[in-house]
């Protein structure tokens, strides 16, 4: 399920009762500021042991959401200069791990085409990137201005433990250990065998024989694992594969130096040309609800072993995206509704794929100029779940049915304060939805999270803010959310087509608290 297919592998509208569409938040009275830019001082580190402690057991974990990229892009992301890391780059990061430790994937693909230079060996012929002392010295300058912590790719494909210990120790001395959430032992090996490494006169060279096999992988796995550097965690399989997948207890029940499972999925496949994907099968019920239901038979298992269960490579379609579906806004509303379902199964934490310059790029670079950065509508969800979900937050039941083809989900933070997201599939028809909540701290606030229509590439915006064209700071200004007030013990919340509403209301208490669902009924009407 890479990106890439391996050969050569290769709202400012609100609305509630007597609230109009139009009104714009920078022009209306608020009970709360909010500001991207006050969070970045305040951001703590997760000690190095909650690597591998505390599965998800109905708390959002902290660094639930980070990113996922090659380690030829974390270049283009931060820039190449240790001491003056891509502000913009660093502040995005902020936008979706507030206060937060975020955890952070090198690797992907490019786990087996990259190395640390072994004395005396060749370079493999599957190796295209070397890392250098600088990557390593902008990655260590990223850490200590994030307090992240990272999983990194270790080449597994070139079938060298010397080669494998070599990178891993260059890795961990040159970042840091205690920044490591995990060495990632390969990636997807169950196409080692099915798709070419590389190349060599014109014939393709394939990583592994046709005799590879689950059982081969393990126990080369195992070789490779005992080699890694004392006291570090070890991740792994790193597959997308059901069959590999469906043998993940025995995997994890005999490597106990691996304390993060890790695992890869896409909704959508697009690997095969002429193959067309419409916005309407991703934001199916089988591409959000199915497809968390689908990864839980493998955080079930994971918690068994005692292991953290990552997914730490997800988008909405497989092999670099789909253009008109993954660089449009209903992969924003896609992806809002899905990092729900996966925190309701049990997921200890999501990395969204991106890759520079790709239709399924989050943010990315803006060639030549000077660090600033396109962000794409994919963000502006990850955003919006940032905020309604924050660290420690719980879900909760509210009993309020919506219309069909809106979602409803409600989270509880440590501080009390209820967020109540909703999020209207329908492209054409708008949604009324009463919410019984009580109010004894004050009122509550809207916040829309809206675009021109669902196919829209630009003109996204979160609370009426936008990044525009590209950022320079990767921090949206001040602005102040729209107040709002129960009448009978009730927020009545009307959600545009195409749009997602949330409801933050401090102190509230809802009639029921259980860690719970979304209330969502699946219908979505086409355009």
């Amino acid at each position: 399920m890479g990106v890439y297919p391996r050969a050569p592998r290769a709202l400012a509208a609100l609305a509630a009762v007597g609230l109009l569409l139009g009104l714009t938040l920078a022009g209306c009275g608020s009970a709360k500021t909010k500001h991207a830019g006050a969070r970045q001082a305040r951001t703590t580190r997760v000690p190095p042991a909650n690597a591998a402690a505390k599965p998800n057991t109905g708390r959002l974990p902290s660094g639930f959401l980070g990113l996922s990229m090659q380690y030829k892009a974390f270049e283009q992301y931060a820039g190449t200069n240790p001491k003056s890391v891509n502000p913009a780059f660093l502040n995005l990061i902020r936008d979706i791990a507030p206060d937060q430790s975020p955890v952070l994937r090198f690797g992907g693909d490019s786990t087996d085409w990259t190395w640390w230079p072994v004395p005396g060996m060749k370079q493999p012929g599957g190796v295209t990137y070397t890392l250098t002392p600088e990557w390593l010295q902008v990655a260590r300058a990223m850490d200590s201005a994030l307090n992240s912590r990272l999983i990194l790719g270790i080449n597994l494909e070139a079938g060298s433990v010397r080669l494998a210990s070599t990178e891993a120790k260059a890795l961990v001395n040159g970042v840091g250990k205690q920044s490591i959430a995990g060495l990632e032992i390969g990636n997807e090996p169950e196409l080692y065998s099915s798709f070419n490494w590389y190349a060599r006169n014109g014939v393709g060279v394939k990583g592994r024989s046709k005799s590879w096999t689950e059982a081969a992988y393990f126990k080369q796995f195992n070789q490779f694992a005992r080699a890694m550097p004392a006291g570090i965690p070890v991740a792994g399989p790193a597959s997308g594969s059901a069959t590999y997948l469906a043998q993940l207890g025995s995997f994890l029940k005999g490597e106990p130096r691996v304390k993060l499972s890790t695992f890869h999925a896409y909704p959508l496949k697009h690997c095969t040309a002429g193959k067309v994907l419409t916005t309407s099968q991703l934001l199916a019920p089988a591409a959000s609800s199915g497809f968390a239901r689908a990864q839980a038979q493998y955080v079930k298992v994971s918690h068994k072993y005692g292991k953290l269960a990552r997914l730490d490579e997800m988008n909405g379609i497989t092999c670099g995206g789909y253009g008109g579906v993954s660089n449009a806004f209903g992969s924003a509303l896609w992806v809002l509704n899905t990092l729900f379902e996966l925190d309701k199964v049990g997921v200890d934490g999501v990395n969204i794929q991106t890759v520079p310059g790709g239709v399924q790029e989050i943010f990315g670079p803006v060639a030549g100029d000077g660090g600033s950065m396109v962000v794409h509508p994919e963000f502006y969800g990850l955003m919006m779940f940032a905020e309604a979900a924050p660290a420690g937050s719980r879900l909760i039941t509210i009993p309020a049915t919506p219309p069909a083809g809106v979602h409803l989900w409600a989270t509880r933070a440590t501080d009390g304060t209820v967020h109540v997201v909703l999020i209207n599939d329908n492209f054409s028809k708008p949604a009324t939805v009463k919410v019984p909540l009580s109010s004894p701290a004050g009122p509550g606030t809207l916040e829309a999270l809206r675009a021109p229509h669902v196919g829209a590439i630009s003109g996204v915006t979160i609370g009426g803010r936008t990044f525009g064209a590209a950022t320079t700071t990767g921090v949206l200004p001040a602005y102040q959310l729209q107040p709002v007030t129960a009448s009978g013990g009730r927020y009545s919340v009307s959600v545009p087509p195409a749009t997602a509403i949330m409801l933050t209301v401090p102190g509230s208490a809802s009639s029921s608290t259980s860690t719970s669902t979304s209330t969502s009924s699946s219908a979505t009407t086409a355009p």
